[in-house]
């Protein structure tokens, strides 16, 4: 039940995620929005870290993880950040579902992964077209929102990358330790950021854009990276993976519902074979593991 309740903890979380970083920005600018939230994570971390009873490793592999996680925090987040300023967040939510395919593909590249079929390829190609499709409605909207579509897919590329990182550096540490070194590393890059290209305390900071980064700085980036890391714990893979197909529709439908953001006809398509893609693939990747342990039980 304890399970259950932290995975539909986890996919609301994880839905809500695009709107609070697009209401995030609205006001004191996306620079400002993502700074805030990365200082209240880290914040929050350090503590969790003493009361955990967990010290940072300086070592060689500590400090290449690290960097990779600060990849990810820094890089990746700043570019979906961006992004949010010119397309609707629930889109967002819709183009990450294409992330495990590309660390799948990474993967096979840098890590040696067998990684790549002819299924593979079917749902990558699925996938690629559905990413055309929304395209094709960001164009029909303006050239910003085709660049905000473009931004997130970097993100995703830098979010893959920073997972592959990982999994070859393979430093067995904390996660709680990860994301410390990492928030340690990312938030004076974003201070930095924020001081070079604005430098200016916003005039005006809207409760909604307040609450927002709050909500993502004390609860999204402590409480789901906790909740994630307990349902990976108690679940396989296969089953923690579904969360990425459950959480584009409700973003879909909560960016629409609260915010007002348009569903055309090309969104819900495009949406539906990004959707398929990532089914296809994780699908292939479940037969798979049935079949290693069918193997182990016969050996």
């Amino acid at each position: 039940m304890r399970v259950a309740l932290a995975f539909f903890a986890l996919v609301l979380l994880w839905s809500t995620t695009p709107l609070a970083i697009k209401w995030s920005g609205e006001g004191p600018g996306y620079l400002f929005g993502a700074m805030g939230r990365m200082v209240i994570g880290l914040a929050c971390m350090l503590p969790a870290l003493l009361v955990m009873r967990q010290k940072l490793p300086l070592s060689t592999k500590a400090l290449s993880t690290y960097l990779a996680v600060a990849l990810q925090i820094y890089g990746a987040m700043l570019s979906t950040y961006w992004a949010a300023q010119f397309i609707p967040s629930g889109w967002i939510s819709v183009i990450f579902g294409l992330t495990p395919m590309m660390t799948a593909l990474m993967a096979a590249v840098w890590l040696a992964e067998k990684s790549l079929s002819p299924v593979k390829i079917l749902a990558y190609l699925i996938g690629f077209s559905g990413l055309m499709v929304m395209f094709g409605s960001a164009l029909e909207i303006g050239r910003e929102s085709a660049l905000g579509i473009a931004a997130v897919m970097f993100s995703a590329f830098l979010q893959s990358a920073s997972s592959v990182w990982i999994k070859r550096v393979n430093s067995k540490l904390p996660a709680v330790c990860q994301v410390t070194g990492g928030l340690l590393i990312a938030v004076p890059l974003y201070i930095a950021t924020w001081f070079c290209m604005n430098g200016q305390w916003p005039e005006t900071l809207p409760a909604t854009s307040l609450v927002s980064i709050i909500y993502l700085g004390a609860i999204a980036t402590t409480v789901g990276f906790a909740l994630y890391y307990y349902v990976l714990i108690h679940l396989p893979a296969t089953q923690v993976a579904l969360i990425t197909l459950l959480t584009p529709i409700l973003s879909l439908l909560l960016g629409n519902a609260v915010n007002h953001e348009p569903l055309s006809s090309k969104v819900l398509i495009g949406t539906a074979l990004i959707m398929s893609a990532l089914l296809l693939h994780q699908s292939k990747l479940s037969g798979r593991k049935r079949q290693k342990a069918a193997l182990k039980k016969r050996a």
